[in-house]
């Protein structure tokens, strides 16, 4: 399963969707952080699903029609060609775990309670190794949670973190990337791969073996067409063309050689080929008549039985209930031959509970396999014998992060000194201590602390101060001028009060959050009204920018460039219409500084500015909170979470009844 260097894969073909991180995919404002497609930023399951066709002009040009490729054999004869890395991901993982002291027996950590790090090293250690020959039941299902429900079920469309875990395991893609978040082609679809001594040109030689679930091979041309329908600027798709719109075109030479061809060489060109691959003879004669792919008939009875490239396909889907999928067997037998190791788990099931406590009780029952724990829940809701029955717990470093985002559409947020006075008015070290139980870090930017990109210099996170916080809704014009306690300002020749809506996904830890930026804001005359919704509307609400302020949050993408999309001036996952000129001028600059050390100090200034101009009130890290159940095995974690890096999810099995 391959995932879009943007994220991550299930093996090789969630690979794809590891890539796509960039989009931070996660807005978290529902949940937690998914799998990247091309190591993309994935919005937490809050984080709009892009599906809306009407943002951008209609068009059918295409960077694809311009290429005018060279023949192959001059290609091959100019490039001087450089053999890049083709990687089995779990044959990479099994070698690192041997590497790796084993710390006591399955055995001696399915009896401890998770209470100390020295509990949690040995957890991680003996339950989250691979299985050896024949100790997995092949036969086996997992039950996984997911707190929203998909706004589509074609790869392409990915954009929230449920989107990311199914879809990466159904969808097809070329590359992927390990825990360490270093990319590489997957062996289970790719022969080789090859860049230019120029970096203009990447070759790919793909397996022969591959069919999409409908018995059609899968091919270049397939690669091709996807890359001319993600470009056409019609199809709502802001997470998969981010990075994939800056090359020239992608040419298939036959079926099994594709060429990408970049505008130049870019630090970036590894993440901008790694997308997922929709099948062309599905979709050739549908998607210009129909560019939202979605609404047409033929879309929608795709939408229900979507064709799969990946290892699983969708088997059955209750709407906002469950998501059934099965093992496909032509992904690992083709005509008559094993040519790829099977899967873990026959079935896999993705139960939708968006409420976490419903969702902890599941775990309890054993109807659920694995969640993402709340603070209350690890600190006081896991730590009886009634929990540890049946389960076990596990927690590691991840790179996802929550915020308030104020739309700087709106007259209440357009001044920077306004979203400083948001930021100082906030109780920050009241949410850490008592709703987050002190399990989470502040956080001051965009870029996780420690990593390449958020440079030296520390940037020392937001403190209450509400005296600060009135002086500068004072210079901004925001006063109490008709002394009736609330904070208005003469906007338009009208008086306007301090009023405004918070948006949040209903979550009760999400809620208390919201719920106390609004009792800090009334002591200094402002009137924030909470506004609990559900997951889906809160994403259609955001892409639309139809809304005021909303709590949110993102998981990082494998690199820097892959937020682009989310500060830039216009684009599409800019949710709350920044716009810095400096900040578009570096990330610009930022993809083509080929040497790292350089690239880190375009990003780091990046974070230093939006850090001066607050477009979000950053509010914490949450790192990887898990309860799994006593029965699975194979979870590893990254910086991504246990789930969206290759083999991520592809890791969990269950052994075999003895």
């Amino acid at each position: 399963m391959t995932l879009f260097v943007r994220q991550t894969v299930v093996r090789a073909s969630t690979a794809w969707s590891m890539g796509l991180a960039a989009a931070a995919l996660a807005i978290v404002a529902a949940a937690g952080c998914g799998r990247s497609e091309k190591g993309r930023l994935v919005a937490e399951p809050e984080a709009p699903s892009a599906t809306s066709a009407t943002t951008e002009p209609a068009t059918t040009a295409t960077p694809s029609t311009a290429l005018e490729p060279p023949p192959l054999e001059v290609l091959d004869r100019d490039a001087k060609w450089i053999d890049r890395p083709v990687k089995d991901a779990m044959a990479l993982l099994r070698e690192q775990q041997a590497k790796e002291p084993l710390i006591g027996t399955a055995a001696e950590a399915l009896a401890l309670k998770n209470d100390s790090p020295q509990a949690n090293a040995e957890i991680l250690s003996a339950l989250g190794r691979l299985p050896e020959e024949g100790q997995a039941d092949l036969g086996a299902r997992i039950d996984r949670h997911v707190a929203g429900d998909l706004g589509s079920t074609n790869p392409i469309l990915i954009s929230s973190s449920a989107e990311f875990d199914i879809l990466g395991l159904t969808g097809f893609g070329l590359f992927a990337y390990d825990r360490t978040l270093e990319p590489f082609a997957s062996a289970e679809t790719v022969v080789s791969w090859q860049t230019s001594a120029d970096g203009l040109y990447d070759k790919i030689v793909m397996r022969d073996d591959l069919v999409w679930s409908d018995g059609t091979p899968i091919t270049a041309h397939d690669v091709a067409f996807t890359y001319r329908v993600i470009m056409d600027p019609r199809v709502p798709v802001p997470a998969v063309r981010s990075g994939t719109d800056q090359m020239k075109g992608v040419h298939a030479y036959d079926d099994r050689t594709v060429v990408f061809f970049h505008k130049e060489p870019l630090a970036t060109n590894v993440w901008n080929i790694n997308f997922p691959v929709i099948p062309k003879h599905v979709y050739e004669s549908t998607w210009e008549q129909d560019p939202t792919l979605k609404d047409s008939p033929e879309h929608v009875a795709l939408e229900e039985k979507p064709v799969s490239g990946g290892p699983y396909e969708i088997l059955s889907r209750k709407r906002g209930q469950e998501i059934v999928l099965r093992r496909r067997d032509s992904w690992s037998t083709v005509k008559g031959r094993t040519v790829r190791e099977p899967p873990y788990f026959k079935d896999i099931r993705f139960r939708i509970i968006e409420d976490p406590n419903t969702a902890l009780l599941a775990l309890k029952s054993g109807e659920i396999d694995e969640i993402i724990l709340q603070p209350e829940q690890w600190t006081t809701q896991t730590v009886d014998d009634d929990y540890y029955r049946l389960n076990t717990k596990a927690t590691a470093p991840e790179w996802v992060s929550f915020h308030f985002a104020w739309n700087i559409g709106t007259p209440f947020f357009a001044d920077r000194r306004v979203r400083r006075a948001m930021s100082y008015a906030f109780d920050h070290d009241r949410m850490l201590e008592r709703i987050c139980l002190g399990l989470y870090q502040p956080c001051a930017g965009n870029f996780p602390p420690g990593s390449w990109m958020a440079g030296p210099k520390r940037l020392e996170p937001y403190k209450q101060d509400l005296d600060r916080a009135e002086a500068l809704l004072d210079e901004a014009g925001w006063t109490d001028h008709d002394n009736d306690g609330i904070r208005d300002k003469e906007i338009d020749g009208r008086l306007v009060p301090f009023e405004f809506t918070l948006l949040v996904n209903q979550q009760p830890f999400r809620i208390a959050i919201c719920t106390l930026l609004k009792e800090n804001l009334e002591q200094i005359g402002v009137t924030a009204n909470v506004r609990p919704v559900e997951v889906t509307a809160l994403q259609e609400m955001m892409q639309k920018k139809s809304f005021q302020a909303c709590f949110s949050g993102w998981g990082s993408g494998t690199d820097p460039d892959t937020s682009e999309n989310i500060w830039k001036t216009g684009e599409m996952r800019n949710y709350c219409g920044y716009s810095n000129p400096e900040v578009d001028r570096l990330f610009t600059e930022g993809r083509r500084e080929l040497d790292r050390s350089r690239r880190a100090e375009k990003y780091a200034r990046i974070q230093e500015i939006l850090y001066e101009d607050q477009p979000y009130t950053w509010l914490f890290w949450r790192n990887s909170f898990y309860g799994f159940s006593k029965s699975l095995r194979g979870y590893v974690f990254s910086p991504r979470g246990p789930y969206h890096y290759s083999p991520g999810a592809g890791s969990l099995w269950k052994p075999r009844a003895e």
